[in-house]
């Protein structure tokens, strides 16, 4: 069984490379460097490598790599036809790149103009296929509106399009292209409502759906639920993510981010038991984890409970977190809810605990960890007490003694009450009392 599991192992990495994916992440590699921003934007294709290039151009504080992500996505979107953000990227070089990539007048007037064209035809196809009341070329046309719109950056024309093709869908497969479609442009959009909702009709469809569009599915579902702060479902789905995904999903997330997502979000929000069994000693999203080799150190680390090495990891990785579209709003609440973790399982084993020896597992000042400590026993995630003047913590472990008694003493109460109901009872029935109903009717 373990030879087969690294066969499965293997052939995922395989894959990975032979789709241009490197054995590791461009954004974990060389930790506390300046990412890699070409190798990183080879992950992803369409508007999400764009968007993605110009939100590192916005947070990045390195005005080299500023800049490569700003000529970057300039060159991408030359590739498009979407004439509203070349004339933004343009505006935010600012010349600092040479006459080359100042707005491109002749470009935009081509584009524009070729698109009004397709417009025009578009538009007189559509009244035609509403003329002769044919389903499946009523819903290709909107299909074409769509993407129409989708291509020239119009997402909201795009989402209405999309979601037209709903009343035409006349099988399974056409139901599961337009919740496809209507995803890319929620994600975009960052409707994540509609996204919860659109992967949920493609999931109850009746046939079967294929593993790509499954893992898809979980994906989208999966960055639904880390927007919303919801982190142990976020986890959940993108550990459940199947590895047929491969780089078929590069136009909304690499196979690297679902590691990375999943593993930070399972070492934030899973128990012990969980993070052995659905993380650590989980085949296929070992897969994952393997392209991500920092997030899978950092996880063993923190099941070994080498809090000190696996805070390191995650301190290194945090600048370029920051720099990712769907993670950075949720470092710092991720990161402590790690960091609480470690601290409660650190005191878990032990009736005292000096606090300069804890201080120094978790690299931080004794001042410090102890208003941590204050907060997390205000909070009851820890039952503990703190003596300030000898820097120690002491264990509040229960009474054992007292606390049997009050569950005798309740459970006693509990008998009394329910032998005094039945008792009541039986004397009713017994002298035929009856209560009537008040009710008119």
């Amino acid at each position: 069984m373990d030879g087969d599991d690294e066969v499965g192992a293997s052939a995922m990495i395989d894959e990975s490379m032979s789709n241009g994916v490197e054995s590791a992440s461009p954004a974990t590699a060389a930790m506390g460097e300046p990412m890699d921003v070409e190798a990183y934007a080879a992950m992803y294709t369409g508007r999400t490598k764009i968007l993605r290039l110009l939100f590192i151009a916005d947070k990045c504080d390195n005005e080299a790599m500023n800049l490569e992500a700003l000529r970057m996505a300039y060159d991408e979107i030359k590739k498009g036809e979407d004439t509203s953000l070349h004339r933004e990227v343009a505006s935010k070089i600012r010349g600092r790149l040479g006459p080359k990539y100042n707005v491109d007048t002749a470009w935009v007037d081509s584009v524009e103009k070729r698109a009004m064209l397709r417009k025009e035809k578009l538009e007189n196809e559509l009244n035609g296929y509403r003329t002769n009341l044919i389903k499946e070329s009523i819903r290709m046309g909107y299909n074409d509106y769509g993407e129409f719109y989708y291509t020239h950056g119009l997402l909201s024309d795009a989402f209405k399009s999309y979601v037209r093709t709903r009343d035409y869908c006349t099988t399974s497969k056409h139901i599961v292209q337009m919740c496809m479609h209507v995803l890319l442009v929620s994600i975009e959009l960052g409707q994540y409502s509609h996204v919860a909702n659109y992967v949920s009709k493609a999931e109850n469809t009746p046939d079967p759906l294929p593993a790509v569009t499954q893992a898809k599915l979980k994906c989208a579902s999966g960055l639904a639920f880390l927007e919303t702060k919801k982190y142990k479902l976020a986890a959940r789905k993108f550990i459940e993510t199947g590895y047929e995904l491969g780089n078929n999903y590069s136009e909304v997330i690499a196979p690297q981010d679902v590691g990375l997502y999943g593993g930070l979000c399972a070492l934030a929000s899973f128990d012990r038991t969980e993070l052995k069994t659905k993380v650590i000693d989980n085949v296929g999203f070992r897969n994952f984890l393997e392209l991500v080799p920092e997030v899978r150190e950092l996880i063993n680390d923190f099941y070994a409970s080498r809090y000190a090495s696996c805070l390191e990891y995650l301190e290194k990785l945090k600048a370029n977190l920051l720099l990712d579209i769907h993670l950075h709003e949720h470092v710092e609440a991720l990161y402590t809810e790690i960091r609480h973790k470690a601290i409660i399982q650190y005191t878990v084993p032990f009736i005292s605990v000096d606090l300069h020896n804890m201080a120094d597992a978790f690299k931080t000042s004794v001042g410090g960890l102890e208003k941590e400590l204050e907060a997390l026993i205000t909070n009851g995630q820890i039952q503990a007490r703190i003596d300030s003047h000898n820097k120690i913590l002491y264990a509040r472990h229960a009474d054992q003694r007292k606390a049997t008694f009050q569950r005798v003493l309740q459970t006693g109460g509990e008998f009394e009450r329910e032998v005094k109901s039945m008792l009541l009872r039986a004397n009713l029935v017994k002298h035929e009392v009856t209560a009537k109903s008040g009710r008119k009717f």
